[in-house]
This record gives C-alpha cells, sequence and structure tokens, in this order.
C-alpha cells in the first residue's frame, strides 16, 4: 500500500490524519481507536511499511513489527480507549465516535484533515473530514491506524487473559467465538465484558 490517497489532500494540507478502531464487535473489554499522521509527501520505502494493510489481513507478528515501524515514522500518533462500563453507558456507536475523537485530540498537534474508516464519524472539533468504506484497506494513514489499534486492543487483551485465564481472552480477544459463548455458559460475566451485548446462543433478550 502507498500514500497516494493523501496526496491529493497534501496538496492544500500538511496535518492529514488517518483514524480506524479495534473492538466494535467483542463481548468483552475497551473499544480502541487510533490516529495517525505521517508527514507530508511521506512514502513508504522498501521497508516493511510497504507490507501495510488492514490489520485484520496481516499476521501477528507482523502486526507488531508494522506497529513499530509506524510509530517510528509517524510524525504524531495515539491511541485512545472507551472501557466496558461506558460502553454499556452510552452505547458502542457513540463510544467508537468518543475513542475516534479522543485519539485525535491526544494527538501532540492538532490535524487539519481527517480520513475516517467506515461510513460514520461524529467530530467533536470543526476539522474537515472525510470517511471511506473500508479505509483501512485502500488509504496508508487509515491502515496505519487500524495496525495500532489493533495491536494496542491485543496487548490490553492479553493482559486481561491472565487476571481471568477461564475465558481465553488470549485467544478470541474477547470475539464471540464458540470457546468464549462456552466460558460465558459456565463462569458467567467477568467485570470485563460488557454487559449491554446479548448473547442469543445463551438465552439471552
Amino acid at each position: 500500500m502507498n500514500t497516494d490517497y493523501e496526496y491529493p489532500f497534501w496538496r492544500n494540507t500538511e496535518l492529514v490524519c488517518g483514524i480506524d478502531e479495534a473492538g466494535r464487535g467483542p463481548l468483552a473489554g475497551p473499544v480502541v481507536a487510533a490516529a495517525v499522521v505521517f508527514p507530508r509527501w511521506f512514502t513508504p520505502g522498501r521497508d516493511r511499511l510497504s507490507l501495510l494493510n488492514d490489520s485484520k489481513k496481516l499476521s501477528p507478528g507482523l502486526r507488531m513489527e508494522l506497529a513499530s515501524s509506524i510509530k517510528a515514522s509517524a510524525l504524531y500518533w495515539a491511541t485512545a480507549l472507551i472501557e466496558p462500563e461506558a460502553i454499556d453507558r452510552i452505547n458502542i456507536f457513540q463510544a467508537t465516535m468518543l475513542a475516534m475523537n479522543n485519539a485525535v485530540t491526544s494527538l501532540s498537534e492538532l490535524p487539519e484533515m481527517l480520513l475516517v474508516d467506515g461510513n460514520r464519524f461524529r467530530p467533536l472539533l470543526p476539522i474537515p473530514y472525510e470517511t471511506i468504506v473500508k479505509g483501512d484497506a485502500k488509504v496508508f494513514s487509515i491502515a496505519a491506524a487500524s495496525v495500532l489499534a489493533k495491536t494496542c486492543r491485543d496487548a490490553i487483551m492479553k493482559e486481561y487473559a491472565r487476571h481471568y485465564p477461564q475465558y481465553g481472552f488470549d485467544r478470541h480477544f474477547g470475539y464471540p467465538t464458540g470457546e468464549h459463548i462456552r466460558a460465558v455458559a459456565q463462569y458467567g460475566r467477568s467485570p470485563i465484558h460488557r454487559k449491554s451485548f446479548k448473547l442469543k446462543q445463551l438465552g439471552e433478550k
């Protein structure tokens, strides 16, 4: 992947920010968003960043390597998370929007243009933005944000696996796999489970 999508924006502005999230679908753990700003006219060379893609299409090992390269090459980057209690209180859509906005405001300097994965965004700041469906597979800075969000969240869930080993969070990362659903049926929900997410497999309505 290259930065062709960013180039038209760089003609008129300098700080173009890619935004993506990880963790909308899981039954447990936070939703995490990342914001990444690369230097103007940045072009990946023949290093690992040339392999950048939607984080879901990358192996865990390559994601970790790319996360290090992104942090080293980016002008600014930041992550932000919203915990399960807040997700239950304001709903997952609002929590995702808040995480994305918090990631932007956590940058060392506010960007001038936002490129956001998906088809919906609710900005809290008067910054121009564009939503791109499947942007994590099309836009370099969004793909970078998807990798940072995913690796950040995976690390959090691996830590939770140490505290709640019976759920297997280090394997499914909170997503509703068969293993996870069986664990919830046997042990009930842990403190990091989202109470507002219902499991029809367990008869919840």
